[in-house]
């Protein structure tokens, strides 16, 4: 199966109230424990890429990876620009062979936000790729995403309808309380679920994306901090809440934080219990090992995407 755009999985999960996730992808061992964990749960998968990610494994070494994925698996996969942060990051993305990318405009004012989307959008859908916008700011810091609290601003519905309305982007991305990063929540974790229902009840055939949705699972952040980590009071988003959001409306669910805990426990586990250890492939397989253990919980127990391929 060739890879696919996000149009006919979200066309289901917003018929079925079931959330895909979309997951960051850095290199080899992270493809592959997503893709392996997807196909298990015959999951269809959104492997997203951000713009830092691009410069580190570099976008052809990326994009073969991902291939040789798709050549196994024989999911839906979609390949996907995270947080595109101008026209032509996003003109590169196209060209080079991604089949959805996203236009983060959130940090301009509504109408520099609308040009710009409007821009993306035209020469995205004349190559047959998606586009996901951004309409509000979220909170936290992540790659090259850094936004104070005090900046963070929650998507008015009303702009919303308009701003789908004036840029034609097939999803959006809403702020209604996740944040970027492993520190979302000082106090109680809490999400404006009212406010989706309102947009969803203006936007009912647009799908509707959450960003900073890490759960930053506990088990996760104790075994970093077992194992030598320092990651005092990390807190991220229940999955409770985030299942709730998919029975809402919400079509797509980033996952970032959570692989990098995941990675990141199992590497200082190895180390830790076997110093004298130097063998890439003895700390890199239970690592991947550790992603596909984190997607398939996600897959299964909290998007309910599994057998929806």
């Amino acid at each position: 199966m060739p890879l696919v755009t996000t149009k006919e999985m979200f066309e289901r999960s917003m018929k079925e109230h079931f959330a895909i996730g979309a997951f960051n992808v850095n290199n080899m061992e992270i493809i592959q424990g997503i893709v392996r964990a997807a196909k298990e749960e015959n999951s269809p998968v959104i492997l997203q890429v951000s713009a830092s990610a691009r410069k580190y494994a570099g976008h052809n070494y990326l994009m073969k990876m991902v291939e040789a994925a798709v050549d196994e698996a024989n999911i839906p996969i979609a390949i996907h620009l995270d947080h595109g942060p101008d026209f032509e990051t996003c003109k590169e993305c196209i060209d080079g062979g991604f089949t959805s990318v996203m236009i983060d405009g959130s940090k301009y004012g509504f109408e520099e936000n609308v040009a710009l989307t409007k821009k993306v959008v035209d020469y995205a859908h004349a190559r047959g790729v998606v586009v996901e916008a951004e309409l509000g700011k979220l909170a936290g810091i992540e790659d090259d995403v850094n936004v104070s609290s005090s900046d963070a601003k929650f998507t008015d519905p009303e702009q919303a309808e308009e701003f789908v309305k004036r840029t034609g982007c097939d999803s959006l991305a809403i702020a209604i309380g996740t944040s970027h990063g492993a520190y979302k929540f000082k106090g109680e974790a809490n999400l404006r679920f009212d406010i989706l229902l309102k947009i969803k009840e203006k936007l009912q055939n647009t799908p509707i994306v959450l960003h900073g949705a890490s759960t930053v699972i506990p088990e996760l952040v104790t075994m970093c901090n077992q194992y030598g980590g320092n990651i005092p009071g990390a807190k991220g988003v229940p999955d409770e809440m985030l299942k709730k959001a998919g029975q809402l409306g919400v079509s797509k669910i980033n996952v970032d934080t959570d692989l990098r805990l995941a990675m990141t426990g199992a590497i200082r586990k190895v180390f830790a219990e076997n110093p004298s250890e130097f063998d890439p492939r003895k700390y890199l397989n239970p690592a991947r090992e550790a992603i596909k253990e984190t997607v398939q919980h996600k897959i299964r127990d909290v998007f309910c995407s599994s057998n929806k391929a």
